[in-house]
């Protein structure tokens, strides 16, 4: 069948403007090599070939506006008598010299801006009205008639400033297509992206975007906040609508073939808040769209990269689903501000992070204590290195160590102590259990024992939400730490001076030693599938940063407001997470696609491990708490005699090595916390000791006011105080 002569003529012209365009753009960059060659060889030459030209351009544009003018208004009676020549020469000589006093001629044309267009007109308006001036004055012998003049000066004036304006927008635009153009064919395919943010900021990224010629990416639609300016373009790119709009804009780029892979957001709007984040980075989640940001250029100065501007993964602690913690720094500082502070897992990742944290607030000195060597030198080193001004002790010694323990704490008499020392990675213990007792149950014990010992104001145990409900040993190892740090702390209920001991639990921490987040990236660096153990399992996170600012929130308030004793600290955490959602996270993130380039493998629950982990016990009472943003639990307390006696069996056991036997105590001990009455019972004393208080106060009131026998002032043989309750008979 014969060609469609249509056909055959649409071809031709295609082909024609295509060979005249390939022509343009090969003439354009042999000017630009051109102009780039004489730039380097000769910067004079290159100046003053620059000036020749800019003023010539000007001077024309200047001469044809006027002969237009003349043209739009033929009838001026003043100008009749002047020669058009000579004039026009003159006007556009007095002028241009006006533009360079201005300064005009110092801002490039490749990079006009508004603010060069208003400097223009600005630098226009005065030139034109001071020759016109002149002219008037000196030139025009007649009678001027003014209402005429004024609207030839108007209109000529008017005429410049769009013909100049024009020129230097023409020059940065087709600089800046054929750029555009280039870059295209050097960078190949590019990864689409959708903007969430203000305007003004992605009016700085579009632009960014446009002329980085490195830049692999191509921004295919903006989205505001609000959504009011939908349908507006700005630097070319269209605006889509409001976050609530992302799912239809994804899908109507999706139809026109311009599906964007991220949605890349501005992280310092004010109109985006983290609510309004969150939820979209849910939804982004469910059209598989990775949630990302641009790239810091100091990032990538830091690391020496050259490449263009580029975007990264939006840190996973954004989109845990909840706002941030927040801190009230007074209090931690009046906590921490010139006393001696002792940690112990300085080395690990959450002790490591406390110390850096409390050395902010000024202590007198702090005490590092970890078992790991090189644990240990690396905090000390970091720390001097951030502080040198602080006194920094490190203690090369073990929690389980309890001679040695004790010699520390006698020598360098700490008075707040956060106890961060645990084995917490739940297979390691479970194939382990004389360990992860011997560490997490008498190690805690040989803690708190010192922290009584050598007059300690308040000892932070670290926690997690594996205490609860505890299945595997790691689980049941901590909360036997909680259960005796907790009995320690009511039985200092009847005297005020005694030690605080206070309990902080939160879940999974991102990025720490021995957590999934590294296990996934190493995992998809080698090439190899992502292990999940199961795919319903889910799991609360977050941040180291996060736990320490609720482990120092939490204990500094505490003590501020003389908390209940007894109560453990638990952080609202929101909802917990999917371990699969994660996985397929980081491999978007990676521009790669979940179950297709990168599959996950699903392994089965490993020893010790729950499906489901949770904040509070069933036999807890959960507390509203007076700090912002965190729960208090009040578990069902087991008498302190009954605790030390059971440790002291587990001790026994690790000794001979019975570890069937170990494991059973571990847990009958944690199944007896739930089937105790001791809290109704410590209810009752904890009210008759509030209630002799009282009394106490009362007579010694009335003893003030009398002379009687000195002997009156001493009530119980204690200096007026209430003795203690003892252990044993809490326990009875």
């Amino acid at each position: 069948m014969a060609d469609d002569p249509r056909n055959t003529v649409k071809d031709a012209a295609e082909r024609t403007n295509g060979a005249f365009g390939g022509l343009t753009k090969r003439s354009w960059a042999a000017f630009e090599h051109f102009e780039r060659t004489i730039r380097l060889r000769s910067p004079a030459a290159f100046w003053i070939a620059r000036m020749a030209t800019v003023v010539t351009l000007d001077a024309l544009a200047i001469l044809a506006t006027l002969r237009l003018t003349r043209a739009i208004l033929p009838g001026v009676r003043t100008l009749q008598s002047i020669n058009d020549v000579v004039f026009g020469v003159s006007l556009a000589l007095l002028i241009l010299v006006g533009l360079q006093i201005g300064g005009v001629y110092r801002r490039s044309w490749r990079f006009t801006s508004t603010a060069d267009a208003l400097h223009l007109c600005a630098a226009l308006f005065v030139s034109s009205a001071t020759v016109w001036m002149l002219t008037a004055t000196f030139v025009i012998p007649q009678r001027v008639h003014r209402d005429e003049l004024l609207m030839f000066i108007g209109l000529h004036t008017v005429l410049m400033v769009i013909a100049m304006i024009g020129v230097r927008v023409l020059r940065r635009g087709v600089r800046e297509h054929l750029r555009a153009s280039r870059r295209r064919r050097m960078v190949g395919s590019r990864r689409r992206v959708l903007l969430l943010g203000d305007l003004e900021w992605a009016q700085v990224m579009v632009d960014l975007v446009r002329t980085d010629p490195a830049s692999a990416l191509e921004i295919v639609g903006v989205m505001t906040p609000d959504g009011r300016e939908k349908k507006l373009e700005i630097g070319g790119v269209r605006v889509e609508g409001s976050a609530e709009d992302l799912v239809e804009v994804v899908e109507r780029l999706d139809r026109m073939g311009r599906r964007p892979m991220s949605l890349v957001v501005q992280e310092s709007s004010e109109l985006l808040a983290p609510k309004t984040l969150m939820n979209v980075a849910s939804v982004a989640e469910t059209i598989e769209l990775t949630v990302s940001r641009f790239r810091p250029p100091w990032a990538r100065a830091e690391t020496k990269d050259t490449s263009g501007l580029e975007i990264e993964r939006l840190p996973l602690a954004d989109l845990l689903g909840r706002p941030e913690v927040s801190i009230q720094h007074s209090y931690v500082k009046q906590m921490v501000a010139g006393r001696r502070i002792l940690v112990t897992g300085a080395g690990g990742t959450i002790g490591g992070e406390l110390v850096r944290q409390l050395a902010t607030y000024g202590p007198s000195e702090i005490v590092l204590l970890d078992h790991a060597e090189y644990s240990l030198y690396a905090i000390e080193l970091d720390t001097r290195e951030r502080f040198p001004d602080l006194t920094i002790h490190a203690e090369l010694c073990s929690v389980r160590q309890r001679a040695a323990l004790w010699q520390t704490f006698e020598r360098r008499q700490p008075e707040i102590v956060f106890h961060a020392a645990a084995l917490k990675h739940v297979p390691m213990v479970e194939v382990n259990p004389a360990a992860g007792v011997h560490t997490n149950v008498l190690g805690t014990r040989n803690v708190a024992d010192a922290a009584c010992a050598f007059d300690v104001r308040a000892m932070v145990q670290v926690s997690t939400d594996k205490a609860v409900n505890p299945v595997g040993l790691m689980g049941a190892s901590k909360r036997l730490g909680e259960l005796y740090c907790q009995a320690l702390d009511l039985i200092g209920s009847c005297d005020p001076d005694s030690p605080r001991f206070l309990t902080v639990r939160f879940g999974n921490v991102l990025g720490s030693s021995g957590s999934l987040i590294p296990l996934f990236q190493r995992q998809l660096a080698a090439g190899k599938p992502l292990t999940v153990t199961h795919p319903d399992i889910e799991r609360f996170f977050m941040t180291v940063q996060e736990a320490v600012l609720l482990i120092l929130q939490s204990s500094a308030r505490a003590l501020e407001v003389d908390a209940d004793r007894g109560t453990i600290f638990v952080l609202d955490m929101g909802q917990p997470v999917r371990i699969v959602d994660i996985a397929k996270r980081l491999i978007r993130m990676q521009g790669l696609r979940p179950d297709i380039d990168v599959p996950i493998k699903f392994i089965g629950l490993r020893p010790g491990e729950k499906l489901f982990e949770e904040l509070f016990d069933t036999h807890e009472a959960k507390i509203e708490s007076r700090i912002p943003g965190i729960f208090e639990a009040m578990p069902s307390p087991i008498p302190l005699d009954m605790l030390v006696k059971g440790f002291n069996r587990l001790e026994r056991l690790i000794e001979l090595g019975d570890t069937q036997a170990l494991m059973a105590l571990t847990h009958e001990m944690v199944d007896a916390s739930s089937k105790s009455s001791w809290g109704a019972i410590l209810d009752r004393l904890a009210t008759e000791a509030a209630s002799n208080a009282h009394e106490l106060t009362l007579i010694k009131g009335r003893a003030e006011n009398k002379t009687a026998d000195p002997r009156r002032t001493e009530l119980n043989g204690n200096g007026g105080k209430p003795k203690p309750t003892s252990p044993g008979r809490i326990a009875s």
